[in-house]
């Protein structure tokens, strides 16, 4: 692991510091966590995904014939991903990258030659169907089905927590296509026109007020059997190689977390604790250090993770101890957030008097779906303790 500065690296955060400053959509991401954007912010967040992609800051990775380089460069990918996040402007959005390392690695050329290049220019927007009702971290329990009939699949069943399903073209769908297959096997990764009949999307409306996610519901959806990613009943495969691809940006959460303390230690100073600075007080000084000292760990245990993983060294423990300790740390600072307020917590966006217009109370209700999404902290904790620490197995009905 490179501790030292890096002129390499300081030109390549210089570059993409430059590009943003130049060609990033003037709208800023605005609320905590991984939202939706208004339907009104669709075509200029399509031509930024559109230039991010002509710059070469995303799918440099890609096969030549695809408009990469053919080589994937992790330490790139993570540069890329915290200065984006540095500077609160947006990644390609939805499920596209996953949608994209599935078409690559496991694609027919004629299904690559039909997605890929629409990913690129931001004309496809891609939602990820994977997560059910009943199948959300155990995702091998998924239920939904798809039975062949002729030249198609027919899926029934419901997916949930789809983000960006409202706004999105494609869909990275996995159906259980085998029930007498073991629970891994008997899976199939398909991609599916979001417009084909018999698909209902119903946005969910969360505490946050906004609707992010969705649920989709399948009703006799007839899907090409051309339309199957990979081999039928290797969806399983065709899943992990995927998500694989998207762990690359792990530890990206650090650099957004760094920019909410700024906020955090603003607010300190502004706010006022028995007729002086909060920030004046031991307590308030004594939090903010342990959260800053939270925060850049966060931030340099992703880089040690990246360079595990780029020497073959990782450990099965990696990837589930960053995102613990920055779910655990960003619901932490957001309550330090409400409790610097005081009584004035209590107030939300468009309240008279509400901090920041309440971004705070946003960020403070969003905050725990961190410590579910991507798999529980409790499921993790689990997977750290069995799979890298040895420990006994939980024990199984």
């Amino acid at each position: 692991m490179q501790l030292v500065p890096d002129q390499d690296e300081d030109r390549l955060r210089a570059e993409i510091r430059d590009f943003i400053a130049s060609s990033a959509p003037q709208s800023r991401v605005s609320k905590a966590g991984v939202r939706a954007p208004d339907a009104a912010a669709l075509p200029d967040l399509r031509k930024w995904t559109g230039a991010l992609f002509a710059a070469g800051w995303f799918g440099a990775d890609w096969p030549k014939e695809w408009g990469g380089e053919g080589e994937h460069d992790p330490a790139r990918a993570s540069v890329v991903a915290e200065e984006l996040a540095r500077a609160g402007v947006p990644a390609p959005m939805g499920a596209s990258l996953l949608a994209a390392a599935a078409l690559i690695h496991c694609g027919r050329p004629d299904q690559q030659a039909l997605y890929l290049p629409r990913i690129r220019t931001g004309e496809d927007l891609w939602c990820q169907l994977f997560s059910e009702p009943e199948a959300g971290s155990d995702l091998a329990g998924l239920r939904t089905r798809a039975r062949r009939d002729g030249d198609d699949f027919v899926v029934d069943g419901q997916k949930v927590w789809t983000t960006n399903g409202q706004h999105a073209e494609r869909g990275y769908l996995l159906a259980r296509t085998n029930v007498d297959a073991p629970k891994h096997a008997g899976i199939t990764a398909f991609a599916v026109d979001m417009h084909t009949t018999g698909i209902d999307v119903r946005p969910l409306r969360e505490i946050t007020g906004t609707c992010d996610f969705n649920e989709v519901f399948f009703d006799g959806v007839r899907i090409p059997a051309a339309n199957v990613i990979g081999e039928v009943d290797s969806g399983w495969e065709v899943a992990t190689r995927s998500l694989m691809h998207e762990r690359s940006s792990v530890g990206a959460g650090g650099p957004t977390m760094l920019r909410t303390l700024e906020a955090a230690v603003k607010l300190a100073r502004e706010t006022r604790r028995f007729g002086r600075p909060a920030a004046e007080s031991d307590e308030v000084r004594q939090a903010l250090g342990r959260l800053y000292v939270s925060a850049r760990t966060n931030v340099l245990l992703g880089h040690f993770n990246l360079s595990r993983a780029m020497t073959g060294n990782a450990s099965p423990a990696d990837a589930p101890t960053a995102k613990v300790l920055f779910s655990d740390t960003n619901l932490a600072l957001a309550e330090l957030g409400m409790t610097l307020q005081g009584m004035s917590s209590i107030l939300a966006e468009g309240d008279d008097g509400a901090v920041s217009n309440g971004w705070w109370q946003d960020a403070f209700l969003y905050s725990r779906a961190y410590t579910i999404a991507g798999g529980t902290n409790e499921i993790l904790h689990n997977l750290i303790a069995e799979r890298a620490l040895g420990l006994p197995k939980e024990p199984r009905a």
